[in-house]
């Protein structure tokens, strides 16, 4: 027979289940044949909220319309995943800048990680707290970090291109990133350090609810979905991720380097424009 777990334990570990669920991960092995009374008698005992909801992904076939970024791309072929998304509660637009200023404030002058040592200034967010697009980064950058606010360096230039592309302006979107504070020499962050962050960065989400998420580069792709896949796997597919429709493209820092997948972006890009009903903006 198995030994029933301690109460205090199976709290403890019901709580760090719902962390996971928050980092979009609902798969979990287990072993077959738990008895009563063991970790599986946890998870009768805190179920799932009954807002998750499995939703299939869909193929996505980028428009047929020129672009800002060259060449005419052809539309993708790859097949669709499943992913799960979370229905949450709306927030009405009125209260929603106070909601975000709620969120800042239970930020405060984190030292949450070690992320803190070398900070200067915690970037938390800019844009639109109606928004129906949002993007979301990795980090900040030495720009984003003496000012504040996230990509206004060289990568954020080419972002407000990128929106501009797409018939918005850059006051029409929100902007935000896994972490808050600039890795040290703008190294990819630790998993200790998105763990630790990316859970105000998923409150963000929640409250400016957007109706497609564009995840710029690999690292904002593999906590906004809970998995570590190449972006090749991840692109030309519609993701969903709590109420979102996800878009997965390259950072534009990448873009910088390697200008010759602009087009690749601007077709991940067209997709998102499908998905709110946007056409590129006109060309001067």
């Amino acid at each position: 027979m198995a030994r029933a777990l301690d109460p205090a334990l199976c709290d403890a570990l019901a709580e760090r289940m719902r962390f996971y669920r928050d980092l979009g991960l609902t798969d979990f092995y287990r072993r077959a044949a738990e008895a009563p009374g063991s970790i599986e008698s946890c998870a009768e005992s805190h179920p799932a909220p009954a807002s998750v909801s499995a939703g299939e992904t869909q193929s996505a076939a980028a428009p047929s319309q020129g672009s800002f970024f060259g060449e005419e791309p052809a539309p993708s072929a790859r097949r669709p995943s499943s992913v799960f998304s979370t229905a949450l509660p709306v927030i009405p637009a009125a209260e929603r800048v106070a909601a975000l200023e709620s969120i800042r404030d239970d930020i405060g002058d984190c030292t949450r990680c070690a992320l803190h040592k070398g900070r200067n200034r915690i970037v938390f967010a800019d844009g639109s707290a109606t928004a129906r697009l949002m993007f979301v980064g990795e980090g900040p950058g030495a720009d984003e970090d003496a000012q504040g606010l996230p990509f206004v360096g060289r990568a954020g230039q080419l972002l407000n291109n990128m929106i501009a592309a797409m018939g918005l302006k850059r006051e029409e979107v929100y902007i935000a990133n896994v972490v808050k504070c600039r890795p040290p020499n703008n190294r990819t962050p630790e998993p200790a350090e998105a763990n630790t962050c990316s859970p105000f960065l998923f409150r963000q989400i929640d409250v400016v609810r957007p109706e497609v998420l564009v995840a710029l580069g690999a690292t904002a792709a593999t906590y906004l979905l809970g998995q570590r896949q190449p972006l090749a796997a991840l692109r030309g597919r519609v993701h969903s991720f709590r109420g979102a429709k996800l878009i997965v493209t390259y950072h534009p820092a990448f873009l910088l380097r390697d200008p010759r997948q602009k087009k690749e972006a601007w077709a991940d890009l067209q997709i998102a424009m499908r998905e709110l009903g946007l056409k590129p903006a006109a060309r001067a």
